[in-house]
C-alpha cells in the first residue's frame, strides 16, 4: 500500500506556514486592489483607502460612462452629430485636455492601489511582481489614453492650420460649387500655376455631384463681372499666349492689383472660371500633386482600372516604367502617374483619368478608413492642400460627401470636340454647364444630353469599355474621352 503522508506534509511537500499563507492573502488582495482600479477607477480607494478620493473617482468614472452612453445614443440617432465633433476645434481641445487629465488620474489611483496593498509587507518576489504588473497597467492604459490624446491633437492643429478662413458663403441656386486646382510642386511655385482645374458643383440636398473639366490651354475667354481681372481684360484673355492656366501666373506678377489678397493668383483663376462656366464658386483646393501620393499611401491606395500601359515619366524626361493594364490597387506613387502622365496621350486623357482618381478617392474612402488612419492622412494633407474652405464647414461637406458616396458622379468637360478651347463660345459652354447640372438633378427634358458630341459618356447610350483606348482612357481625341462627359464616372472608367 501507498505510504502515509505525515500530518506536516500536503501531497508529500512541506504544508505551508501561517505566515506563507498570510503572505500569499497579502498578494492576491494587492492585485485584486489594481485589478479593482483598472474596471472602477477608484473602487480601491472605497474598499481600503481613502473614501472620500474613491468617491470622486468613481462619480467620474459613472459620469463618464453615462456621458460615452448618450453621446453614443445621440450619434446613433444623428450621424451626422459625430461629424460635427470630429472636426470642432473647440470638441477636439476640451476632449485632448480630458484624455491628459484622465491620464494622470487613472495613473496616480494605480499607484495609490499599489501604497494600499502595503507592498513592504510583501516577500520581495511578490514586491516586484506586484511592482511590474502595477507598471504595465500604468503604462498600458495611461499610454493608451496619451496617445488618444496626441491623435486629437494632430486632428485638431491640422482643422486649425488647414481651415483657417473664417467667410462662410451660402449655396447657390441649392448648390455648392468648389474649385479644385491641382499644380506640380517646386520651390515656391507649385501653387502659381495649376495644371488641372475641375469645379465640384454639389447638391446641397443630396450631394448628387457633377465635375465640371477646364482644360489649361483654353483661351480667349471672359472673366466674372466686375472682378479685377474683367477690369484689365474686358474683352477676354486674349493676348498672345495667354492660356487658363496662365491667368494665375499673370496675376502673381500683378499683385498690386489685388489688394490685400493672400491669393491673387487664386482669385483672378476664380473669376477665371466663374466667366467661362457661369457658376459661382464657393470655395476653392489647391492640390500639390506631389503630395497627393502621400494621401494615397495613408488611406492604403486606391483601386483603378488600368486600360493600356501607363508610362512614368516622359515629356522631356526618361520613361523608367509602366502602370501595366488590370484593375487593381495603385500606390500612391503609381496612382500620381495614373493621374498626370502625358507621354503618347493628350491633356483631355490626362483629364479623363484625374475625375477617375477623383471618384475612386470619393466612393472608396471610408469614414473608419480615414479615423484608422486619421495622423497620416493630417500629415499628408498638410503638404497637399490648400484651401479657403472654413473649419465651420467641415461637418457640412463631410455630411455632403457621405451621401454623395454610392451614388453617381456626373461629369463636363470643356475639351475638344465639343468646345474649341482656342475660341470657346461661352454662351455655348454656361448652356451646357447648366444643362449637365440640371440632369444630375432629374430636371433635364428627356433626350438632352449635356455632353453634346463630346464622347460615347454623354448620352450614355453605349458601354464606355465598347470604345477605343488611347493614353489610358476609354475613347480617344477625336471621338472625346467617355470619363470626359458621363452620367455615371464609376462606368466610364
Amino acid at each position: 500500500m501507498p505510504p502515509v503522508p505525515s500530518p506536516g506534509l500536503l501531497d508529500g511537500q512541506p504544508r505551508p506556514s501561517a505566515a506563507d499563507r498570510a503572505a500569499r492573502v497579502r498578494f492576491r488582495r494587492a492585485l485584486a486592489l489594481m485589478a479593482m482600479t483598472l474596471v472602477v477607477p477608484g473602487s480601491a480607494q472605497l474598499v481600503a483607502g481613502d473614501r472620500r478620493i474613491g468617491r470622486i473617482a468613481v462619480r467620474i468614472w459613472l459620469g463618464t460612462l453615462l456621458t460615452v452612453l448618450v453621446v453614443g445614443l445621440a450619434v446613433a440617432i444623428h450621424p451626422g452629430l459625430a461629424l460635427q465633433m470630429a472636426v470642432s476645434p473647440a470638441v477636439l481641445l476640451v476632449l485632448r485636455v480630458l484624455l491628459m487629465v484622465g491620464a494622470v488620474a487613472w495613473a496616480a489611483l494605480f499607484v495609490d492601489a499599489w501604497r494600499i496593498g502595503q507592498p513592504l509587507t510583501l516577500s520581495m518576489s511578490h514586491r516586484r511582481a506586484v511592482v511590474g504588473v502595477n507598471g504595465l497597467l500604468c503604462l498600458s492604459v495611461a499610454g493608451t489614453m496619451l496617445f488618444g490624446a496626441h491623435v486629437v491633437a494632430v486632428q485638431r492643429d491640422f482643422i486649425v492650420t488647414m481651415f483657417a478662413s473664417s467667410t462662410v458663403t451660402d449655396a447657390h441656386d441649392g448648390r455648392y460649387n468648389v474649385l479644385l486646382m491641382g499644380g506640380d510642386s517646386g520651390a515656391g511655385r507649385w501653387g502659381l500655376r495649376p495644371d488641372s482645374m475641375t469645379v465640384a458643383s454639389i447638391d446641397v440636398e443630396t450631394g448628387r455631384t457633377v465635375l465640371v473639366g477646364l482644360p489649361r490651354n483654353m483661351a480667349d475667354f471672359p472673366f466674372a463681372p466686375g472682378s479685377v481681372m474683367d477690369e484689365q481684360f474686358p474683352d477676354g484673355f486674349d493676348c498672345d499666349g495667354c492660356y487658363l492656366n496662365g491667368v494665375s501666373t499673370w496675376a502673381g506678377d500683378n499683385t498690386e492689383l489685388f489688394g490685400d489678397s493672400d491669393n491673387p493668383g487664386v482669385d483672378a483663376t476664380v473669376s477665371a472660371v466663374e466667366g467661362i462656366t457661369g457658376l459661382r464658386i464657393n470655395y476653392w483646393a489647391m492640390v500639390n500633386l506631389q503630395g497627393f501620393k502621400d494621401l494615397v499611401d495613408a488611406v492604403g491606395g486606391v483601386e483603378l482600372t488600368v486600360r493600356s500601359p501607363i508610362p512614368v515619366g516622359g515629356l522631356g524626361d526618361d520613361v523608367t516604367g509602366y502602370i501595366e493594364p488590370g484593375t487593381r490597387t495603385l500606390d500612391g506613387f503609381e496612382t500620381l502617374w495614373y493621374a498626370r502622365a502625358r507621354e503618347g496621350s493628350d491633356d483631355y486623357s490626362r483629364m479623363a483619368r484625374q475625375k477617375c482618381v477623383m471618384n475612386a478617392m470619393l466612393q472608396q474612402v471610408s469614414p473608419q478608413v480615414a479615423v484608422r488612419n486619421v495622423e497620416s492622412i493630417a500629415a499628408a494633407s498638410s503638404e497637399m492642400v490648400s484651401t479657403n474652405l472654413p473649419a465651420s464647414e467641415l461637418d457640412t461637406f463631410m455630411q455632403l460627401a457621405l451621401k454623395a458616396r454610392g451614388q453617381k458622379v456626373s461629369t463636363l468637360s470643356l475639351v475638344p470636340p465639343m468646345i474649341d478651347t482656342a475660341r470657346p463660345d461661352v454662351e455655348e459652354i454656361q448652356a451646357k454647364v447648366a444643362a449637365a447640372v440640371d440632369k444630375a438633378e432629374g430636371a433635364a427634358p428627356a433626350g438632352s444630353g449635356a455632353g453634346g458630341s463630346g464622347g460615347s459618356g454623354g448620352s450614355g447610350s453605349t458601354s464606355p469599355v465598347d470604345g477605343p483606348v488611347t493614353g489610358g482612357s476609354v475613347g480617344s481625341l477625336s471621338g472625346g474621352y467617355a470619363a470626359n462627359q458621363a452620367q455615371d464616372l464609376g462606368a466610364a472608367c
